[in-house]
């Protein structure tokens, strides 16, 4: 059934439009979104798809097709933060970000039903889709004149402090703001975007994206952590965020540390904002195999200095590099979720095939494993 019929079925009435947001996977920048850093995301073909209609009686009511209950119905007025932690804390904390930016207009409330195919606990944002989805969705039925990138920092702030998940703003910049065909350059000081063309299959190329099915939590606290680590090592080194660091000035910032921990994620960061910019050069250039082993020297700082891997992950990486591809890393917050890989078209099947192997050898759950197709941002569609 899809969401419209859904819908109809639920509140007995069909919905004023139907919208969708995609899910995303970061090429490469890791921890250096809340460091006002660089990221290079690209949306995925998955997507949260919302069916949505106004109300007039301050109730908000949120249905998930993916999700065993009821409807959740809740009224705006009565929304507070941290309050609530089942799925629906994301759309409705959208809702309460939109109120307590002054869009009063969606005081009045809405009916909502949701369902996803983007992969939960994967690290490909699936939480970030379902905000966005629901911001634009009112967005456009209110009428609020809001851009993507406002859409964005909005459903940013519900997470961040409806949720209580202090995450950056690359995930929902994505969903908001991916064009098809491109990767999405956003410099988190300014929110300045580019959008870079990321045509691989012209180039013989793919981009795989590799499910370890190992489940993570960031509200577990590591994330929070991390975190905190940088913002002290940007405090001891006298700057308001590690972006202010230099890459060239990095071996003399990690001298004037003195707690291994904040160094090792210093080196990850300042090493990790070159790597971006690395990576667009040779973009430009049109050098697209060359990213490869800039993708794998990143997985080896988040494993190394970050220490946000796992054995499945790492397990993805050198099998993927050892049966042939350019190149792979983890990708996401960490601690499971999925890797990349970027290989020639004509080994997809001998890579996919080596994973799968080592996966079993080892014991491990086996992987999902699929193409990361550059595809357009949160739209209407219905």
């Amino acid at each position: 059934m899809g969401v419209r019929e859904g819908f109809e079925e639920l509140y007995g009435a069909a919905p004023e439009g139907v919208w969708a947001a995609p899910g995303r996977v970061n090429l490469i920048g890791e921890y250096t979104d809340f460091n006002e850093g660089f990221v290079m995301p690209l949306a995925l073909p998955h997507t949260a798809v919302a069916a949505v209609s106004r109300r007039e009686d301050g109730v908000l009511r949120l249905h998930s097709a993916d999700i065993e209950g009821p409807v959740v119905e809740l009224r705006v007025d009565e929304l507070v933060p941290l309050t609530n932690t089942s799925w629906a804390a994301y759309p409705a904390g959208v809702v309460w970000a939109l109120r307590e930016a002054g869009h009063a207009a969606v005081a009045s409330g809405a009916d909502i039903h949701l369902a996803s195919t983007v992969p939960t606990g994967a690290g490909l944002s699936s939480s970030a889709a379902l905000e966005v989805v629901t911001a634009l969705a009112l967005n456009d039925l209110y009428e609020l004149g809001l851009t993507g990138p406002q859409l964005a920092r909005l459903s940013q702030r519900a997470e961040n402090d409806f949720v209580g998940v202090p995450c950056g703003v690359m995930d929902q910049t994505a969903s908001a703001c991916c064009v098809e065909g491109h990767a999405l350059h956003l410099d988190c000081r300014d929110l300045s975007i580019r959008q870079v063309p990321f045509d691989l299959a012209s180039q013989g190329l793919e981009l795989l994206v590799v499910d370890s099915r190992v489940k993570h939590a960031l509200g577990d606290g590591a994330y929070a952590e991390r975190r905190a680590g940088c913002e002290e090592g940007a405090r001891q080194l006298g700057v308001t965020h590690l972006r202010d660091v230099s890459y060239e000035e990095l071996d003399g910032a990690l001298e004037r540390l003195t707690d291994e921990r904040v160094r090792r994620y210093v080196r990850h960061v300042v090493s990790d904002d070159h790597r971006v910019e690395q990576v667009i050069a040779l973009l430009d250039a049109g050098d697209v195999r060359a990213i490869g082993p800039v993708l794998t020297d990143g997985h080896r700082s988040l494993r190394d200095d970050l220490r946000i891997s796992c054995p499945e992950l790492d397990l993805v990486v050198s099998t993927a590099n050892a049966s042939g591809a350019l190149g792979a890393r983890m990708t996401g917050g960490g601690f499971g979720g999925s890797a990349v890989v970027l290989v020639e078209s004509t080994d997809v099947d001998t890579v996919t095939k080596a994973i799968t192997e080592a996966f079993a050898a080892a014991g491990y759950t086996a992987p999902r494993v699929f193409p990361a197709v550059p595809s357009a941002g949160a739209r209407r569609v219905a």
